[in-house]
C-alpha cells in the first residue's frame, strides 16, 4: 500500500504560452508556486486479482483497465497493464476551479503507478508523462505549466522552448522575502467549476498571441523584480496581467469576476487575478497588511481559503510493502 500527495498550484504570470500552438511559434514561460492544498492517490493490492477498484467522485469496478470511464485512470492502467489494485483518489480543492486539478491528479497517479510497480521515478520523467498522457494522448487543449508545477514543487520560473523542451529555474528569493510574500496573498472561492480546456479552446491566434506575448515578457519582469526580493511588485503585476489575459478570450471573465476584483481594489488590494484559464473559481489577491480587513469585508460574499507554499512537489508520504500485492 502506498500514498502520493500531489500540491495544487497558483500561477502568477504567464497562463496561456504553455500552450503548444503559441510556445512552438514563440517560446513561452510562467512563474508559479505549489501550495499546500493536495490530492492524495493511495494505491494498494486487491484481494481481487481480476477486477480494479478505483475511487474517486464516483466509484467503479471494473475487470480490464480498458473498461475504466475515467479517462486518466483507463489511459495510465492501460499502459503499465494494472490490475488487481484498490485505488483511492482524495483532494482537498474541488477540482475544476483554476488550481490545476486535472495535471496534479495525472502526476500523482503517474507517481503512485512507477512506485507501485518499483520503477524510477523523477520530477523531470512525471512532468513529462502527466503532459504525454493529457496532452499527446488524450488530446486535451491545455497547456505544460501545470504538470511541471505539481511535480517539481515550490516557486518556478518555468520555460516553455519551441523545440518542446521544459525549463525549471527556482525563483531566487530570500526565505524571508518568501514568508512576507506568503502573508500579502489572500484566496477567495467566486463559485462554480470548469473544464479548463472549455476556455483554452477559445485561445486563438491574433490579438491573443500578442498579448501573450506580452504575458512573457510580464513574467520575466517579474522573475527580476521577485529575485531582488521586491515582493511588492507581484501586486502590480499582477493586476497588469489579469488585464492582459482578460483580452486573449471573451470566455476568462465575467460580470461576477469583474465586480468581486473591482470591490477587492476598492478595498485596497494591489492587484489580482483569476486563477486558471477562466470562468470561475479561485481569484487570487495582493493585499497589504493593513487593507485584510477591508478586503475580507468587501468579499464577504466569497469563501476566503488561507494557504501556504509548498516546497516538496509530488511526494510518496506512505509506504506498506505488506500490502503492495
Amino acid at each position: 500500500m502506498l500514498t502520493t500527495r500531489t500540491p495544487f498550484r497558483v500561477s502568477f504570470c504567464g497562463g496561456g504560452s504553455d500552450l503548444p500552438e503559441f510556445y512552438r511559434k514563440y517560446g513561452g514561460c510562467v512563474l508559479s508556486t505549489s501550495i499546500d492544498k493536495y490530492i492524495y492517490i493511495t494505491m494498494m493490492g486487491s484481494f481481487y486479482s481480476d477486477r480494479i477498484l478505483v475511487k474517486y467522485s464516483q466509484v467503479e469496478n471494473v475487470s480490464s483497465p480498458q473498461k475504466i470511464g475515467h479517462k486518466i485512470f483507463r489511459d495510465v492502467f492501460t499502459r503499465y497493464g494494472i490490475n488487481g489494485v484498490d485505488v483511492n483518489s482524495l483532494a482537498d480543492v474541488p477540482a475544476g476551479t483554476g488550481l490545476g486539478s486535472s495535471s496534479t491528479f495525472t502526476v500523482g497517479l503517474v507517481n503512485a503507478v512507477r512506485t507501485y510497480l518499483g520503477m524510477e521515478v523523477t520530477k523531470e520523467g512525471l512532468a513529462a508523462e502527466a503532459c504525454e498522457t493529457e496532452i499527446e494522448r488524450l488530446k486535451g487543449p491545455i497547456g505544460k505549466q501545470d504538470q511541471y508545477a505539481a511535480a517539481y514543487g515550490g516557486m518556478n520560473f518555468i520555460r516553455f522552448n519551441k523545440d518542446d523542451t521544459v525549463d525549471v529555474e527556482p525563483v531566487r528569493i530570500s526565505a524571508e522575502a518568501k514568508r512576507e510574500l506568503n502573508d500579502r496573498l489572500m484566496m477567495f472561492y467566486l463559485g462554480g467549476t470548469r473544464k479548463a480546456d472549455d476556455v483554452m479552446s477559445t485561445y486563438s491566434g491574433g490579438s491573443s498571441d500578442d498579448n501573450r506575448i506580452s504575458l512573457c515578457k510580464l513574467t520575466e519582469r517579474l522573475k527580476c523584480e521577485l529575485e531582488k526580493n521586491n515582493i511588492d511588485s507581484l501586486g502590480r503585476i499582477l493586476d497588469e496581467g489579469w488585464r492582459l489575459k482578460r483580452g486573449i478570450s471573451s470566455s476568462i471573465s465575467s460580470d461576477l469576476i469583474d465586480v468581486a476584483y473591482q470591490k477587492a481594489l476598492d478595498a485596497g488590494a494591489v492587484g489580482g487575478k483569476l486563477l486558471g484559464a477562466g470562468g470561475n473559481g479561485f481569484m487570487l489577491l495582493y493585499v497589504g497588511q493593513r487593507e485584510k480587513a477591508a478586503v475580507r469585508e468587501a468579499l464577504s460574499d466569497f469563501r476566503e481559503m488561507p494557504f501556504r507554499f509548498d516546497e516538496c512537489g509530488s511526494t510518496v508520504v506512505y509506504t506498506d510493502e505488506n500490502h503492495m500485492n
